[in-house]
Protein backbone atom coordinates (compact mmCIF):
# COMPACT_ATOMS: atom_id res chain seq x y z
CA UNK A 1 0.00 0.00 0.00
CA UNK A 2 1.99 2.96 -1.20
CA UNK A 3 0.95 6.67 -0.50
CA UNK A 4 1.40 9.42 -3.50
CA UNK A 5 0.17 12.51 -4.64
CA UNK A 6 -1.61 12.38 -7.26
CA UNK A 7 0.81 14.08 -9.60
CA UNK A 8 3.01 11.13 -8.67
CA UNK A 9 0.27 8.36 -9.38
CA UNK A 10 -0.01 9.47 -13.08
CA UNK A 11 3.25 8.95 -13.51
CA UNK A 12 3.21 5.66 -11.47
CA UNK A 13 -0.07 4.18 -13.68
CA UNK A 14 2.12 5.31 -17.22
CA UNK A 15 4.70 2.92 -16.04
CA UNK A 16 2.73 0.57 -15.28
CA UNK A 17 1.05 0.25 -18.80
CA UNK A 18 4.34 0.58 -20.39
CA UNK A 19 4.65 4.05 -21.75
CA UNK A 20 7.69 5.38 -23.14
CA UNK A 21 6.80 8.56 -24.74
CA UNK A 22 4.06 11.39 -23.75
CA UNK A 23 3.76 14.21 -25.91
CA UNK A 24 2.07 17.51 -24.48
CA UNK A 25 2.98 20.91 -23.62
CA UNK A 26 2.67 22.21 -20.00
CA UNK A 27 0.42 24.97 -18.39
CA UNK A 28 -0.60 26.25 -14.69
CA UNK A 29 -2.96 23.07 -14.17
CA UNK A 30 -0.79 20.44 -14.98
CA UNK A 31 2.62 21.83 -13.50
CA UNK A 32 2.49 19.12 -10.53
CA UNK A 33 2.86 16.58 -13.15
CA UNK A 34 5.35 17.73 -15.03
CA UNK A 35 7.27 18.10 -12.19
CA UNK A 36 6.92 14.55 -11.60
CA UNK A 37 7.90 14.07 -15.01
CA UNK A 38 11.09 15.94 -14.54
CA UNK A 39 11.88 13.68 -11.82
CA UNK A 40 12.44 10.58 -13.51
CA UNK A 41 13.88 8.95 -16.31
CA UNK A 42 11.53 6.27 -18.16
CA UNK A 43 9.49 8.34 -19.57
CA UNK A 44 10.39 10.70 -22.27
CA UNK A 45 8.41 14.01 -22.79
CA UNK A 46 8.39 15.41 -26.25
CA UNK A 47 7.23 19.23 -25.72
CA UNK A 48 4.95 19.97 -28.67
CA UNK A 49 4.64 23.34 -30.00
CA UNK A 50 0.89 23.34 -30.03
CA UNK A 51 -1.89 20.95 -28.51
CA UNK A 52 -3.32 19.49 -31.49
CA UNK A 53 0.29 18.41 -32.75
CA UNK A 54 -0.03 16.64 -29.65
CA UNK A 55 -2.51 14.53 -30.19
CA UNK A 56 -1.68 13.92 -33.90
CA UNK A 57 1.84 12.81 -32.94
CA UNK A 58 0.40 10.51 -30.02
CA UNK A 59 -2.33 9.12 -33.45
CA UNK A 60 1.02 8.59 -35.18
CA UNK A 61 2.65 6.64 -32.61
CA UNK A 62 -0.19 4.40 -31.57
CA UNK A 63 -1.01 3.40 -35.43
CA UNK A 64 3.05 2.99 -36.21
CA UNK A 65 3.38 0.52 -32.91
CA UNK A 66 -0.28 -0.64 -32.41
CA UNK A 67 0.40 0.72 -28.71
CA UNK A 68 -2.15 3.20 -26.71
CA UNK A 69 -0.71 6.94 -27.86
CA UNK A 70 -0.52 9.24 -24.52
CA UNK A 71 -0.74 13.08 -24.36
CA UNK A 72 -0.99 15.54 -22.07
CA UNK A 73 -2.25 18.55 -22.26
CA UNK A 74 -3.22 21.56 -19.37
CA UNK A 75 -6.78 23.14 -18.60
CA UNK A 76 -8.85 25.52 -20.86
CA UNK A 77 -7.26 26.43 -24.37
CA UNK A 78 -5.01 23.42 -23.95
CA UNK A 79 -8.25 21.34 -23.63
CA UNK A 80 -9.90 22.52 -26.28
CA UNK A 81 -7.24 22.95 -28.66
CA UNK A 82 -7.16 19.17 -28.94
CA UNK A 83 -10.41 18.71 -29.51
CA UNK A 84 -9.97 18.22 -33.23
CA UNK A 85 -7.21 15.96 -32.78
CA UNK A 86 -9.72 13.82 -30.12
CA UNK A 87 -12.21 13.79 -33.14
CA UNK A 88 -10.20 12.58 -36.17
CA UNK A 89 -8.99 9.70 -33.53
CA UNK A 90 -12.45 8.86 -32.58
CA UNK A 91 -13.45 8.47 -36.15
CA UNK A 92 -10.56 6.65 -37.16
CA UNK A 93 -10.80 4.34 -34.07
CA UNK A 94 -7.23 5.29 -32.23
CA UNK A 95 -6.00 4.26 -29.12
CA UNK A 96 -5.21 7.35 -27.14
CA UNK A 97 -5.10 8.08 -23.35
CA UNK A 98 -5.35 12.19 -23.07
CA UNK A 99 -4.46 13.11 -19.70
CA UNK A 100 -5.93 17.12 -18.93
CA UNK A 101 -5.30 19.22 -16.30
CA UNK A 102 -8.50 21.36 -14.56
CA UNK A 103 -9.20 24.04 -11.97
CA UNK A 104 -8.96 23.36 -8.57
CA UNK A 105 -11.95 21.39 -7.93
CA UNK A 106 -13.32 24.42 -5.44
CA UNK A 107 -12.82 26.42 -8.34
CA UNK A 108 -15.10 24.68 -10.73
CA UNK A 109 -18.14 26.34 -12.11
CA UNK A 110 -16.71 29.70 -11.09
CA UNK A 111 -14.89 30.85 -14.65
CA UNK A 112 -11.86 31.09 -12.87
CA UNK A 113 -8.56 31.53 -15.18
CA UNK A 114 -8.64 28.96 -17.93
CA UNK A 115 -11.26 27.15 -17.06
CA UNK A 116 -13.47 24.98 -19.26
CA UNK A 117 -15.61 22.12 -19.26
CA UNK A 118 -13.56 19.93 -20.54
CA UNK A 119 -15.70 16.66 -19.73
CA UNK A 120 -18.57 18.31 -21.42
CA UNK A 121 -16.73 19.66 -24.53
CA UNK A 122 -15.00 16.18 -25.26
CA UNK A 123 -17.83 14.30 -24.11
CA UNK A 124 -19.12 13.94 -28.29
CA UNK A 125 -15.22 13.18 -29.23
CA UNK A 126 -14.14 10.39 -27.06
CA UNK A 127 -15.19 6.80 -26.51
CA UNK A 128 -15.37 7.56 -22.99
CA UNK A 129 -14.20 10.75 -20.58
CA UNK A 130 -13.79 11.08 -16.79
CA UNK A 131 -13.46 14.04 -14.41
CA UNK A 132 -11.65 13.12 -11.21
CA UNK A 133 -12.94 15.10 -7.97
CA UNK A 134 -10.65 12.56 -5.61
CA UNK A 135 -7.10 11.93 -5.39
CA UNK A 136 -8.17 8.24 -4.28
CA UNK A 137 -9.98 7.52 -7.43
CA UNK A 138 -7.33 8.69 -9.81
CA UNK A 139 -5.00 5.50 -10.56
CA UNK A 140 -8.24 3.33 -10.63
CA UNK A 141 -9.49 5.39 -13.29
CA UNK A 142 -6.40 5.90 -15.21
CA UNK A 143 -6.27 1.45 -15.81
CA UNK A 144 -9.72 2.05 -16.88
CA UNK A 145 -8.90 4.16 -19.59
CA UNK A 146 -5.90 2.38 -20.61
CA UNK A 147 -8.56 -0.53 -20.82
CA UNK A 148 -11.14 1.03 -22.87
CA UNK A 149 -8.60 2.94 -25.00
CA UNK A 150 -7.66 -0.34 -25.94
CA UNK A 151 -10.10 -2.91 -26.39
CA UNK A 152 -12.93 -3.81 -28.50
CA UNK A 153 -13.30 -0.97 -31.39
CA UNK A 154 -10.00 0.89 -30.13
CA UNK A 155 -10.28 4.92 -29.53
CA UNK A 156 -9.73 8.19 -27.23
CA UNK A 157 -10.73 8.90 -24.03
CA UNK A 158 -9.63 11.46 -21.75
CA UNK A 159 -8.71 12.22 -18.64
CA UNK A 160 -9.49 15.63 -16.25
CA UNK A 161 -7.49 16.08 -13.26
CA UNK A 162 -8.03 19.13 -11.19
CA UNK A 163 -5.26 20.66 -10.19
CA UNK A 164 -5.83 19.64 -6.13
CA UNK A 165 -5.91 16.13 -7.07
CA UNK A 166 -2.78 16.60 -8.47
CA UNK A 167 -1.37 17.79 -5.16
CA UNK A 168 -3.72 15.49 -2.64
CA UNK A 169 -2.16 12.10 -1.66
CA UNK A 170 -3.74 8.90 -1.20
CA UNK A 171 -3.41 5.25 -1.82
CA UNK A 172 -2.17 3.89 -5.22
CA UNK A 173 -4.15 1.03 -6.81
CA UNK A 174 -1.46 -0.92 -8.82
CA UNK A 175 -3.17 -2.31 -12.26
CA UNK A 176 -2.92 -5.65 -11.11
CA UNK A 177 -5.06 -4.69 -7.99
CA UNK A 178 -7.36 -2.58 -9.96
CA UNK A 179 -11.19 -2.97 -9.91
CA UNK A 180 -12.56 -5.04 -13.48
CA UNK A 181 -13.60 -2.74 -16.08
CA UNK A 182 -17.31 -3.02 -16.66
CA UNK A 183 -16.22 -2.61 -20.48
CA UNK A 184 -16.27 -6.11 -21.61
CA UNK A 185 -16.96 -6.46 -25.40
CA UNK A 186 -17.70 -9.27 -27.61
CA UNK A 187 -14.51 -11.05 -29.01
CA UNK A 188 -15.64 -14.27 -30.78
CA UNK A 189 -18.01 -14.70 -33.18
CA UNK A 190 -20.96 -16.38 -33.50
CA UNK A 191 -20.34 -19.49 -34.98
CA UNK A 192 -23.41 -20.28 -36.62
CA UNK A 193 -23.10 -16.66 -38.43
CA UNK A 194 -19.61 -17.60 -39.53
CA UNK A 195 -20.96 -20.95 -40.85
CA UNK A 196 -23.28 -18.90 -43.26
CA UNK A 197 -20.65 -17.09 -44.22
CA UNK A 198 -18.52 -20.25 -45.20
CA UNK A 199 -21.91 -21.51 -46.75
CA UNK A 200 -21.94 -18.35 -48.77
CA UNK A 201 -18.10 -18.45 -49.79
CA UNK A 202 -18.74 -22.15 -51.20
CA UNK A 203 -21.38 -20.83 -53.62
CA UNK A 204 -20.28 -17.35 -54.60
CA UNK A 205 -19.24 -17.07 -57.98
CA UNK A 206 -18.27 -13.16 -57.75
CA UNK A 207 -17.01 -12.73 -54.28
CA UNK A 208 -14.82 -9.74 -53.04
CA UNK A 209 -13.13 -9.20 -50.06
CA UNK A 210 -13.82 -5.73 -48.87
CA UNK A 211 -11.34 -4.96 -45.85
CA UNK A 212 -10.55 -1.57 -43.65
CA UNK A 213 -9.20 -0.15 -40.85
CA UNK A 214 -10.32 -2.57 -38.18
CA UNK A 215 -8.15 -5.21 -39.78
CA UNK A 216 -4.86 -3.17 -39.01
CA UNK A 217 -6.88 -2.55 -35.37
CA UNK A 218 -6.77 -6.14 -34.60
CA UNK A 219 -3.02 -6.55 -34.80
CA UNK A 220 -0.31 -8.25 -36.94
CA UNK A 221 -2.35 -11.58 -36.80
CA UNK A 222 -5.02 -10.06 -38.47
CA UNK A 223 -3.42 -9.22 -41.49
CA UNK A 224 -1.57 -12.77 -41.76
CA UNK A 225 -5.18 -14.40 -41.28
CA UNK A 226 -6.31 -12.62 -43.73
CA UNK A 227 -3.59 -13.13 -46.27
CA UNK A 228 -3.82 -16.74 -45.71
CA UNK A 229 -7.79 -16.73 -46.40
CA UNK A 230 -7.42 -15.21 -50.12
CA UNK A 231 -4.41 -17.21 -50.98
CA UNK A 232 -6.83 -20.41 -50.39
CA UNK A 233 -10.19 -18.90 -51.55
CA UNK A 234 -8.53 -16.80 -54.41
CA UNK A 235 -11.05 -14.57 -53.88
CA UNK A 236 -9.96 -10.61 -55.30
CA UNK A 237 -9.56 -8.21 -52.09
CA UNK A 238 -9.87 -4.30 -52.35
CA UNK A 239 -9.58 -2.12 -49.15
CA UNK A 240 -10.70 1.41 -48.00
CA UNK A 241 -8.12 4.40 -47.34
CA UNK A 242 -8.09 2.84 -43.73
CA UNK A 243 -6.69 -0.35 -44.41
CA UNK A 244 -4.24 -0.17 -46.96
CA UNK A 245 -1.42 -2.57 -45.59
CA UNK A 246 -3.74 -5.35 -44.68
CA UNK A 247 -2.96 -6.69 -47.65
CA UNK A 248 -0.73 -6.62 -49.75
CA UNK A 249 -0.50 -4.60 -52.75
CA UNK A 250 2.11 -6.60 -54.67
CA UNK A 251 -0.32 -9.55 -53.94
CA UNK A 252 -2.18 -10.77 -57.45
CA UNK A 253 -5.50 -10.47 -55.61
CA UNK A 254 -5.06 -6.76 -54.85
CA UNK A 255 -7.58 -4.56 -56.81
CA UNK A 256 -6.52 -1.53 -55.07
CA UNK A 257 -8.17 1.00 -52.78
CA UNK A 258 -12.14 1.55 -53.52
CA UNK A 259 -14.29 4.54 -53.03
CA UNK A 260 -14.62 7.97 -53.99
CA UNK A 261 -10.83 7.87 -55.53
CA UNK A 262 -10.62 4.72 -55.77
CA UNK A 263 -9.38 2.48 -58.67
CA UNK A 264 -12.09 1.64 -61.51
CA UNK A 265 -11.95 -2.25 -61.30
CA UNK A 266 -11.73 -2.21 -57.17
CA UNK A 267 -15.47 -0.02 -57.68
CA UNK A 268 -16.94 -2.01 -60.36
CA UNK A 269 -16.08 -5.24 -58.62
CA UNK A 270 -17.98 -3.77 -55.24
CA UNK A 271 -20.54 -2.96 -57.60
CA UNK A 272 -20.51 -6.28 -59.91
CA UNK A 273 -20.46 -8.72 -57.25
CA UNK A 274 -22.89 -11.69 -55.68
CA UNK A 275 -20.56 -11.95 -52.59
CA UNK A 276 -19.35 -8.65 -50.28
CA UNK A 277 -17.33 -10.06 -47.20
CA UNK A 278 -17.18 -6.44 -45.28
CA UNK A 279 -13.78 -7.22 -42.71
CA UNK A 280 -13.64 -4.44 -40.25
CA UNK A 281 -15.13 -1.60 -42.54
CA UNK A 282 -17.94 0.56 -42.01
CA UNK A 283 -19.56 1.73 -45.11
CA UNK A 284 -18.57 5.13 -44.42
CA UNK A 285 -20.05 7.49 -47.24
CA UNK A 286 -16.81 7.67 -49.16
CA UNK A 287 -17.04 4.21 -50.07
CA UNK A 288 -20.61 3.37 -50.78
CA UNK A 289 -21.61 6.38 -52.74
CA UNK A 290 -25.32 6.64 -53.20
CA UNK A 291 -26.61 3.85 -50.72
CA UNK A 292 -29.40 3.16 -52.64
CA UNK A 293 -27.14 1.93 -55.61
CA UNK A 294 -24.61 0.32 -53.66
CA UNK A 295 -24.10 -3.33 -54.92
CA UNK A 296 -27.36 -4.15 -55.67
CA UNK A 297 -27.95 -8.10 -55.91
CA UNK A 298 -24.94 -9.21 -53.70
CA UNK A 299 -25.06 -10.55 -50.37
CA UNK A 300 -23.38 -9.11 -47.68
CA UNK A 301 -21.64 -9.53 -44.38
CA UNK A 302 -20.47 -7.31 -42.23
CA UNK A 303 -17.74 -8.48 -39.92
CA UNK A 304 -16.79 -6.24 -36.91
CA UNK A 305 -16.10 -5.61 -33.02
CA UNK A 306 -18.08 -2.43 -32.86
CA UNK A 307 -21.53 -4.03 -32.86
CA UNK A 308 -23.34 -0.41 -33.36
CA UNK A 309 -21.46 -0.52 -37.06
CA UNK A 310 -23.50 -3.94 -38.08
CA UNK A 311 -26.96 -2.35 -40.14
CA UNK A 312 -25.82 1.03 -39.10
CA UNK A 313 -25.39 1.96 -42.83
CA UNK A 314 -25.80 -0.54 -45.02
CA UNK A 315 -28.05 -3.60 -44.49
CA UNK A 316 -26.60 -6.93 -44.52
CA UNK A 317 -27.35 -10.46 -44.86
CA UNK A 318 -25.16 -11.52 -42.20
CA UNK A 319 -23.43 -9.75 -38.92
CA UNK A 320 -20.82 -10.75 -36.85
CA UNK A 321 -19.79 -8.79 -34.09
CA UNK A 322 -15.80 -10.07 -32.77
CA UNK A 323 -12.34 -9.34 -33.33
CA UNK A 324 -10.94 -9.68 -36.63
CA UNK A 325 -8.20 -12.04 -35.42
CA UNK A 326 -10.60 -14.21 -33.82
CA UNK A 327 -13.56 -14.26 -36.55
CA UNK A 328 -10.91 -14.80 -39.10
CA UNK A 329 -9.47 -18.07 -37.26
CA UNK A 330 -13.13 -19.46 -36.80
CA UNK A 331 -13.64 -18.77 -40.53
CA UNK A 332 -10.39 -20.71 -41.62
CA UNK A 333 -11.12 -23.69 -39.22
CA UNK A 334 -14.85 -23.65 -40.24
CA UNK A 335 -13.76 -22.89 -44.25
CA UNK A 336 -11.24 -25.66 -44.24
CA UNK A 337 -13.43 -28.38 -42.07
CA UNK A 338 -15.99 -28.28 -44.68
CA UNK A 339 -12.88 -29.24 -47.73
CA UNK A 340 -11.92 -25.84 -48.59
CA UNK A 341 -14.20 -25.29 -51.62
CA UNK A 342 -15.29 -22.57 -53.70
CA UNK A 343 -17.09 -22.07 -56.95
CA UNK A 344 -14.29 -23.22 -58.91
CA UNK A 345 -16.02 -22.70 -62.43
CA UNK A 346 -17.27 -19.60 -61.88
CA UNK A 347 -13.94 -17.31 -60.88
CA UNK A 348 -11.69 -17.62 -63.64
CA UNK A 349 -14.61 -15.89 -65.15
CA UNK A 350 -14.90 -13.14 -62.32
CA UNK A 351 -11.22 -12.77 -62.96
CA UNK A 352 -11.18 -12.18 -66.40
CA UNK A 353 -13.89 -9.37 -66.02
CA UNK A 354 -11.95 -7.72 -63.44
CA UNK A 355 -8.98 -8.38 -66.01
CA UNK A 356 -10.94 -6.48 -68.42
CA UNK A 357 -11.91 -3.72 -66.04
CA UNK A 358 -7.69 -2.99 -65.08
CA UNK A 359 -7.13 -3.07 -68.74
CA UNK A 360 -8.59 0.01 -68.54
CA UNK A 361 -5.46 1.62 -66.65
CA UNK A 362 -7.70 4.08 -64.81
CA UNK A 363 -4.14 5.54 -63.69
CA UNK A 364 -3.08 6.59 -66.29
CA UNK A 365 -2.34 10.36 -66.76
CA UNK A 366 -0.56 12.81 -69.62
CA UNK A 367 3.08 12.78 -68.93
CA UNK A 368 4.84 16.45 -69.14
CA UNK A 369 8.61 17.09 -69.55
CA UNK A 370 7.67 20.88 -68.51
CA UNK A 371 5.67 20.49 -65.18
CA UNK A 372 6.31 17.83 -62.56
CA UNK A 373 2.72 15.74 -62.56
CA UNK A 374 2.15 15.06 -58.91
CA UNK A 375 1.43 11.39 -59.71
CA UNK A 376 4.79 11.69 -61.42
CA UNK A 377 6.52 12.73 -57.91
CA UNK A 378 4.50 9.72 -55.98
CA UNK A 379 5.46 7.14 -58.75
CA UNK A 380 9.71 8.24 -58.24
CA UNK A 381 8.75 8.40 -54.26
CA UNK A 382 7.65 4.88 -54.86
CA UNK A 383 10.25 3.97 -57.02
CA UNK A 384 13.54 5.61 -54.42
CA UNK A 385 12.16 4.14 -51.42
CA UNK A 386 10.59 0.58 -52.29
CA UNK A 387 11.82 -1.61 -50.35
CA UNK A 388 13.44 0.63 -47.51
CA UNK A 389 12.24 0.54 -43.73
CA UNK A 390 9.18 3.37 -44.59
CA UNK A 391 6.70 5.02 -42.91
CA UNK A 392 3.92 6.99 -44.40
CA UNK A 393 2.07 10.26 -43.31
CA UNK A 394 0.24 12.44 -45.42
CA UNK A 395 -1.74 15.42 -45.04
CA UNK A 396 -5.45 15.53 -46.43
CA UNK A 397 -6.42 16.22 -50.16
CA UNK A 398 -5.45 15.51 -53.56
CA UNK A 399 -2.00 14.49 -52.58
CA UNK A 400 -3.13 12.27 -50.03
CA UNK A 401 -5.59 10.34 -52.75
CA UNK A 402 -2.53 10.18 -54.83
CA UNK A 403 -0.22 8.80 -52.15
CA UNK A 404 -3.04 5.65 -51.45
CA UNK A 405 -3.00 5.13 -55.47
CA UNK A 406 0.12 5.59 -56.01
CA UNK A 407 2.72 4.22 -52.99
CA UNK A 408 2.16 0.81 -52.20
CA UNK A 409 2.02 -0.63 -49.20
CA UNK A 410 3.30 -4.27 -48.14
CA UNK A 411 2.38 -4.67 -44.29
CA UNK A 412 0.28 -3.28 -41.79
CA UNK A 413 1.25 -0.16 -39.16
CA UNK A 414 3.15 1.65 -42.75
CA UNK A 415 0.32 4.23 -43.41
CA UNK A 416 -1.06 7.10 -41.18
CA UNK A 417 -3.65 9.31 -43.11
CA UNK A 418 -6.61 10.99 -41.83
CA UNK A 419 -10.07 8.87 -42.91
CA UNK A 420 -12.80 9.42 -41.13
CA UNK A 421 -12.39 13.56 -40.42
CA UNK A 422 -10.29 14.60 -42.97
CA UNK A 423 -8.03 16.77 -41.01
CA UNK A 424 -5.72 19.27 -42.44
CA UNK A 425 -2.70 19.70 -40.21
CA UNK A 426 -2.85 15.89 -39.41
CA UNK A 427 0.88 14.68 -41.31
CA UNK A 428 3.63 16.58 -39.79
CA UNK A 429 2.96 16.39 -36.40
CA UNK A 430 1.66 12.73 -37.13
CA UNK A 431 4.94 12.01 -39.13
CA UNK A 432 6.93 13.12 -36.07
CA UNK A 433 5.23 10.93 -33.40
CA UNK A 434 5.99 7.92 -35.91
CA UNK A 435 9.70 9.31 -36.15
CA UNK A 436 9.94 8.93 -32.14
CA UNK A 437 8.65 5.46 -32.53
CA UNK A 438 10.64 4.45 -34.88
CA UNK A 439 13.99 6.23 -34.90
CA UNK A 440 15.93 4.44 -37.50
CA UNK A 441 13.32 4.31 -40.00
CA UNK A 442 12.42 6.47 -42.72
CA UNK A 443 9.04 8.97 -42.18
CA UNK A 444 7.83 10.61 -45.19
CA UNK A 445 5.06 12.86 -44.80
CA UNK A 446 3.31 13.54 -48.17
CA UNK A 447 1.63 16.85 -48.13
CA UNK A 448 0.05 19.57 -50.27
CA UNK A 449 1.16 23.48 -49.13
CA UNK A 450 -2.32 24.31 -47.85
CA UNK A 451 -2.42 21.41 -45.11
CA UNK A 452 0.77 21.44 -44.31
CA UNK A 453 1.34 24.90 -43.25
CA UNK A 454 -1.81 24.67 -40.44
CA UNK A 455 0.76 22.71 -38.05
CA UNK A 456 4.10 23.74 -39.86
CA UNK A 457 5.27 25.07 -36.34
CA UNK A 458 5.70 21.53 -35.29
CA UNK A 459 9.05 21.60 -37.37
CA UNK A 460 10.75 23.37 -34.31
CA UNK A 461 9.71 20.14 -32.15
CA UNK A 462 11.37 17.35 -34.92
CA UNK A 463 14.46 19.85 -34.32
CA UNK A 464 14.56 19.75 -30.89
CA UNK A 465 14.40 16.20 -30.97
CA UNK A 466 16.31 15.25 -34.06
CA UNK A 467 13.28 13.30 -35.79
CA UNK A 468 14.70 13.20 -39.08
CA UNK A 469 11.22 13.48 -40.57
CA UNK A 470 10.96 14.49 -44.73
CA UNK A 471 8.08 16.89 -45.49
CA UNK A 472 7.25 15.87 -49.35
CA UNK A 473 5.17 18.78 -50.33
CA UNK A 474 3.51 18.32 -53.57
CA UNK A 475 2.76 22.34 -54.18
CA UNK A 476 0.42 23.28 -56.54
CA UNK A 477 -0.43 26.87 -54.85
CA UNK A 478 -4.37 25.60 -54.61
CA UNK A 479 -6.15 23.92 -51.98
CA UNK A 480 -6.02 20.94 -55.03
CA UNK A 481 -9.17 19.67 -53.83
CA UNK A 482 -11.47 22.21 -53.30
CA UNK A 483 -10.31 23.85 -56.74
CA UNK A 484 -11.08 20.42 -58.54
CA UNK A 485 -14.74 20.06 -56.97
CA UNK A 486 -15.38 23.57 -58.26
CA UNK A 487 -14.18 22.85 -61.65
CA UNK A 488 -16.09 19.85 -61.63
CA UNK A 489 -19.05 20.72 -59.76
CA UNK A 490 -19.36 24.14 -59.21
CA UNK A 491 -18.67 25.72 -62.92
CA UNK A 492 -15.36 26.88 -62.60
CA UNK A 493 -15.82 29.35 -60.03
CA UNK A 494 -13.17 29.21 -57.68
CA UNK A 495 -13.98 31.18 -54.81
CA UNK A 496 -10.90 30.80 -52.22
CA UNK A 497 -9.08 28.22 -53.49
CA UNK A 498 -5.70 29.65 -53.94
CA UNK A 499 -3.49 31.26 -51.96
CA UNK A 500 -1.06 34.71 -52.88
CA UNK A 501 0.98 34.85 -50.02
CA UNK A 502 3.29 31.34 -49.52
CA UNK A 503 5.98 31.30 -48.06
CA UNK A 504 9.63 30.35 -49.64
CA UNK A 505 9.66 27.03 -48.33
CA UNK A 506 13.59 26.39 -48.52
CA UNK A 507 14.13 29.50 -46.51
CA UNK A 508 11.20 28.60 -43.97
CA UNK A 509 13.76 25.03 -43.69
CA UNK A 510 16.42 27.15 -43.34
CA UNK A 511 14.80 29.46 -40.40
CA UNK A 512 13.78 26.29 -38.41
CA UNK A 513 17.25 24.52 -39.00
CA UNK A 514 16.18 21.69 -41.10
CA UNK A 515 17.46 21.39 -44.48
CA UNK A 516 15.28 22.70 -47.62
CA UNK A 517 15.19 21.08 -51.10
CA UNK A 518 13.48 23.05 -54.25
CA UNK A 519 12.59 21.14 -57.27
CA UNK A 520 10.82 22.24 -60.53
CA UNK A 521 12.04 20.56 -63.23
CA UNK A 522 10.66 16.61 -63.61
CA UNK A 523 14.69 15.59 -64.89
CA UNK A 524 15.80 16.58 -61.82
CA UNK A 525 13.56 15.09 -59.26
CA UNK A 526 15.10 12.04 -58.67
CA UNK A 527 18.64 13.71 -57.71
CA UNK A 528 16.68 15.84 -55.67
CA UNK A 529 14.50 12.76 -53.88
CA UNK A 530 18.03 11.10 -53.07
CA UNK A 531 19.54 14.17 -51.79
CA UNK A 532 16.54 14.15 -49.27
CA UNK A 533 16.62 10.65 -48.21
CA UNK A 534 20.19 10.77 -47.78
CA UNK A 535 19.69 14.28 -45.57
CA UNK A 536 20.08 13.01 -41.82
CA UNK A 537 17.97 15.11 -40.73
CA UNK A 538 14.63 17.22 -41.36
CA UNK A 539 14.00 18.15 -44.88
CA UNK A 540 11.51 20.12 -46.15
CA UNK A 541 11.19 19.10 -49.74
CA UNK A 542 9.09 21.88 -51.76
CA UNK A 543 8.17 19.95 -55.21
CA UNK A 544 6.42 22.15 -57.48
CA UNK A 545 3.69 20.17 -59.66
CA UNK A 546 1.27 21.06 -62.13
CA UNK A 547 -1.41 23.37 -60.70
CA UNK A 548 -4.76 22.44 -61.86
CA UNK A 549 -3.91 18.39 -61.95
CA UNK A 550 -7.50 16.78 -60.93
CA UNK A 551 -7.43 13.65 -59.17
CA UNK A 552 -9.08 10.39 -60.90
CA UNK A 553 -10.65 7.93 -60.77
CA UNK A 554 -13.49 10.23 -58.88
CA UNK A 555 -17.16 9.24 -57.77
CA UNK A 556 -18.71 12.69 -57.46
CA UNK A 557 -20.57 12.88 -54.40
CA UNK A 558 -23.91 11.20 -54.11
CA UNK A 559 -23.15 9.08 -57.24
CA UNK A 560 -22.87 5.32 -57.29
CA UNK A 561 -19.73 2.78 -57.70
CA UNK A 562 -20.43 2.48 -61.54
CA UNK A 563 -20.53 6.46 -62.32
CA UNK A 564 -17.04 7.45 -62.15
CA UNK A 565 -15.10 10.57 -63.71
CA UNK A 566 -11.96 9.25 -64.95
CA UNK A 567 -10.06 11.84 -66.79
CA UNK A 568 -7.20 10.59 -68.87
CA UNK A 569 -7.82 7.10 -68.59
CA UNK A 570 -10.13 7.19 -71.37
CA UNK A 571 -7.67 4.90 -73.06
CA UNK A 572 -10.74 3.12 -75.37
CA UNK A 573 -11.88 6.72 -76.92
CA UNK A 574 -15.48 5.58 -74.57
CA UNK A 575 -14.86 9.40 -72.07
CA UNK A 576 -13.78 12.61 -72.79
CA UNK A 577 -11.54 14.01 -70.54
CA UNK A 578 -12.98 14.59 -66.94
CA UNK A 579 -16.15 13.17 -68.35
CA UNK A 580 -18.65 9.82 -66.76
CA UNK A 581 -18.55 6.74 -68.10
CA UNK A 582 -21.47 4.95 -67.69
CA UNK A 583 -21.45 0.81 -67.15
Amino acid sequence: MTVMTGAKMVVQALKEHGVEVVFGYPGGAVLPIYDEIFQQNDIRHILVRHEQGAIHMAEGYARSTGKVGVALVTSGPGATNAVTGLTDALLDSIPLVVLSGQVPTFMIGTDGFQEADTVGITRPCTKMNWLVKDTANLSQTIHEAFHVASSGRPGPVLIDIPKDVQFATSTYVKAENARPSHYAPRVRGDEEAISLLVEMMETAERPVFYTGGGVVNSGPRASALLRELVAETDFPITSTLMGLGSYPASGKNWLGMLGMHGLYEANLAMHGCDLMINVGARFDDRITGRIKDFSPGSKKVHIDIDPSSINKVIHVDVGIVGDITLVLEEVLKQWRARGSKTAKAALPKWWAQIAEWRAVKCLSYKPSTKTIKPQYALERLEALTKGMDRYITTEVGQHQMWAAQFLGFEAPNRWMTSGGLGTMGYGLPASIGVQIAHPEALVINVAGEASWLMNMQEMGTAMQFRAPVKQFILNNERLGMVRQWQELLHGERYSHSWSESLPDFVKLAEAFGCKGILCTDPADLDEAIKEMLAYNGPVIFDCRVEKHENCFPMIPSGKPHNEMLLGEADTQGVIKAGGAVLV
